[in-house]
């Protein structure tokens, strides 16, 4: 038997964002009555990009689409698992008409699959560890979407695990990885049963010490943190990551964070976040 050797984590090779639409004001959230200065989020998404850039990354830019004001968040759109990639069906209907136009941008990169009805995933439920993905039962993901990324997945050698998401919006919006072995969570909103399996694929779990700290992005060697979470940043650095920070007010205002604008594409022979 042949024993596939770990695979080097590694920035990505490629990242795929969407501009924002004009009617970004209008995205889903659970706070319908914050104002959201779409100039602003522009302004912010562009730093995000530039941060990509400044991190050796290539990007491919998606254009906006004004009848999606949810379509900056495009990791929730298509899972990338390696050679492979999984074409979603967001848990928001409302969201579905976004999944097309990046599975498209893809389509050269990755051989692009498709799910149907009745299963639901949104890619801010998908945690890449290693060989390993750990899929959040959600209010937007239903184990029938579980069932089919595993399906997906398992042709790239990678295996899948289920955790349930008691409360926030995504597994992502709980958890992210800080580097290849250590991960940051937000205490309210991830359970035990869920920490303890995370902490026994070998990760070691930060509590962090504001909300929008438990959503950090690992681009290779850095880590973007958002900058309404100073304290984890600060915890963070004293630790010896290359902290990036990054506003995202009008982002988090839209119930996004740092994952969720980007799609990353893992070199081949090596995993990303």
């Amino acid at each position: 038997m042949t024993i596939r050797a770990p695979l080097p984590f590694a920035p990505p090779s490629r990242v795929l964002v969407r501009e924002l639409s004009a009617s970004y004001a209008s995205c889903l959230r659970v706070d319908e009555t914050l104002s959201i200065d779409v100039d602003a989020a522009r302004a912010q998404h562009a730093a995000y990009v530039a941060a990509m850039h400044a991190a050796g990354v290539a990007v491919t830019v998606v254009a906006a689409d004004d009848a999606s004001p949810d379509a900056c968040f495009v990791e929730d759109t298509v899972v990338v698992t390696g050679r492979n990639a999984l074409a979603t069906r967001p848990g928001a209907a409302s969201r579905r008409a976004e999944v097309a136009p990046v599975a498209a941008a893809l389509a050269s990169m990755v051989r692009i699959h498709t799910m149907t009805e009745p299963a639901t995933l949104d890619g801010g439920d998908v945690l890449r560890v290693a060989d390993a993905l750990y899929v959040g039962i959600s209010s937007r993901t239903n184990d029938a979407g579980a069932a089919r990324l595993a399906e997906v997945a398992a042709l790239d050698g990678l295996t899948t695990h289920i955790l349930r998401v008691p409360s926030g919006l995504h597994l992502k919006s709980a958890c992210t990885l800080v580097d290849a072995t250590t991960l940051v969570y937000d205490a309210a909103h991830l359970d035990g049963d869920a920490l303890e399996s995370l902490r026994a694929s070998g990760l070691t779990c930060i509590a962090a010490l504001e909300a929008a700290g438990a959503n950090v992005l690992a681009i290779g060697s850095r880590v973007f943190v958002s900058a309404s979470a100073p304290a984890t940043a600060g915890h963070l650095e004293a630790r010896g990551h290359d902290v990036v920070r990054l506003a995202l007010t009008e982002i988090h205002k839209g119930d996004g964070a740092l994952t969720c604008l980007s799609l990353r594409i893992p070199r081949e022979g090596a995993w990303s976040t």
